[in-house]
């Protein structure tokens, strides 16, 4: 009885954006944040937006990150609807706050980055 109680709770916890995508968010590393990532990704980052492979996705992030040097990520909301999952967290950068969202579907087994959206904190 112990263990399908226990299986009833694990098969109810929600699944979460993998912890390593925050690390990278937090630390401004565009390589680490580029092992999450599809094979295509759509970047909206504010004058840039397109469709990129991903070591042309890890250039763009890696400019963006020269400019505004990462100091803190917090995710503030996730969710999930069907096989994709969805977070919206604050990037603090030197240069101020900035929205991200990020769209994650599954690949296969893994968990993968479609879409990142990184706008100012006012939405512009």
């Amino acid at each position: 009885m112990l263990l399908v109680n226990s299986l009833v709770l694990v098969a109810q916890e929600p699944i979460r954006i993998p912890g390593g995508i925050s690390i990278a968010f937090k630390a401004g590393n565009a390589v680490e944040l580029t092992k999450y990532m599809n094979s295509t990704v759509e970047l909206l980052l504010l004058d840039k937006s397109d469709f990129y492979k991903k070591n042309v996705a890890e250039t763009v992030l890696k400019d963006f990150f020269v400019n505004y040097p990462a100091k803190d990520f917090i995710i503030r909301h996730q969710g999930a609807k069907n096989d994709a999952q969805y977070a919206i967290g604050i990037l603090k950068t030197e240069k101020g706050d900035f929205r991200v969202y990020l769209l994650l579907k599954k690949v296969g087994q893994e968990l993968l980055i479609h879409l990142v959206r990184i706008e100012t904190e006012n939405g512009n």
